[in-house]
């Protein structure tokens, strides 16, 4: 077995290095971070239009307001408000295959795109899968922006404008979207983590890694929350909600017959 390897980090007594430069001397106070990020990433110095498209995608992922990620950090900090750590953790928990997370298995799907003989073809080849297997297309569909989600219509303009790009994953997800609507038969938005997939890729994310940049910038988000939280308690207010909200159906007594609180 052959010993592990790292290139990440190692400190000495006056300082310490992160890959090939000095933390001390190079990185602070002259590179911001998103551009260590992606050093530490990707491995390679951040060019400018990753910087762009990196930040533009931290941004838009941060918040979406009272969504499962940001109800779980809340109920969480309520209940252990000395782990702050633990109610972000608990959020990050649903960055996943249905919310936040899904630029990954989109990605997947450009993929099969850009690798086949003929794009259009296979574009229509996927919708159809998914239609006729009634699943949900990862980066397509949004129940809250109609008809389009603005989010991805400024990210795909950002990223269009880039003439650093070569464009092949954004021509992907156009192939795509074309299919998505054909196939329905009706307009199906790009939501904002078909965009993400589609400009992460075109700066060489790897698809595996997609999902970790969500997770960095949902994780400024839920700090937003537990402070919100500290400053104006939601807790309590959702627990008592949900509780009275959801009928118990059993033959029991409730505290649902006789307006009692919650335990």
């Amino acid at each position: 077995m052959n010993t592990p390897e790292t290139r990440l980090c190692a400190h000495h007594l006056t300082g310490m290095s992160y890959r090939d430069v000095d933390l001390v001397e190079d990185l602070i106070g002259k590179k911001t971070f998103t551009e260590v990020m992606i050093m530490q990433i990707l491995g390679r110095d951040a060019r400018p239009v990753d910087m762009r498209i990196v930040d533009a995608v931290l941004v838009t992922l941060m918040e979406h307001g009272m969504t499962p990620s940001a109800i779980a950090t809340r109920l969480i900090y309520m209940s252990a408000p000395e782990n702050l750590q633990g109610a972000v953790a608990s959020g990050l928990m649903a960055v996943g295959s249905q919310f936040v997370g899904t630029m990954e298995n989109c990605s997947r799907l450009l993929d099969r795109i850009k690798q086949a003989a003929d794009g259009r073809t296979e574009a229509l080849a996927i919708a159809r899968e998914f239609r006729e297997q009634r699943r949900a297309l990862p980066g397509f569909g949004h129940h809250l922006h109609k008809p389009d989600d603005p989010r991805s219509i400024k990210l795909l303009a950002l990223a269009e404008a880039e003439p650093d790009l070569d464009g092949a994953s954004l021509n992907a997800l156009r192939l795509l979207a074309a299919a998505v609507d054909e196939t329905y038969g009706k307009h199906i938005t790009i939501n904002a983590t078909g965009a993400v997939a589609a400009l992460l890729s075109e700066i060489g994310v790897p698809t595996d890694l997609m999902r970790g940049f969500a997770v960095i910038s949902r994780a400024a988000g839920l700090v937003s929350h537990v402070a919100e939280e500290q400053q104006s308690p939601s807790g309590r207010y959702i627990w008592e909600t949900i509780d009275h909200a959801i009928p118990y159906v059993g033959r029991g007594k409730t505290h649902q017959q006789d307006g009692g609180e919650s335990a």
